[in-house]
C-alpha cells in the first residue's frame, strides 16, 4: 500500500513543478509584451510557442476587446492557482487516506 501512497504523491509532486514552471513561463512572456522584443530571439519563440496555446484559449473564451487590455496572462495564473490548490491538494490528501 505504501507503494501506491508514494505514487501518488510524486505525481502531486511533479504535477505542482510543471504548472509552477508554466506560471514563470506565463510571467515572463507579460513582462516581454512591455518590451518590444526581437521575434527571431529562440527563447522569445519558445515562450510563444509554450504559452499561446492557453492564452488564446482564455481570449477566446473572455474576449478583451472592450476594455483594450490582456487580461489573459493575470486570468491563466489563477487558473494554475486553483489548479494547484485543488488538483495538487487532493492529490496529496489521498496518497495519506
Amino acid at each position: 500500500m505504501f507503494i501506491f501512497t508514494n505514487f501518488i504523491s510524486a505525481v502531486a509532486e511533479v504535477i505542482n513543478i510543471i504548472l509552477t514552471i508554466y506560471m514563470y513561463l506565463i510571467i515572463a512572456r507579460a513582462i516581454l509584451s512591455w518590451v518590444s522584443p526581437d521575434p527571431y530571439n529562440p527563447i522569445v519563440q519558445m515562450l510563444y510557442k509554450v504559452t499561446e496555446p492557453v492564452l488564446n484559449l482564455i481570449r477566446r473564451i473572455v474576449p478583451m476587446w472592450k476594455i483594450g487590455l490582456d487580461l489573459s496572462p493575470m486570468i491563466a495564473i489563477l487558473i494554475i492557482f486553483f489548479l494547484k490548490r485543488f488538483i495538487v491538494a487532493s492529490l496529496r490528501q489521498a496518497a495519506y487516506f
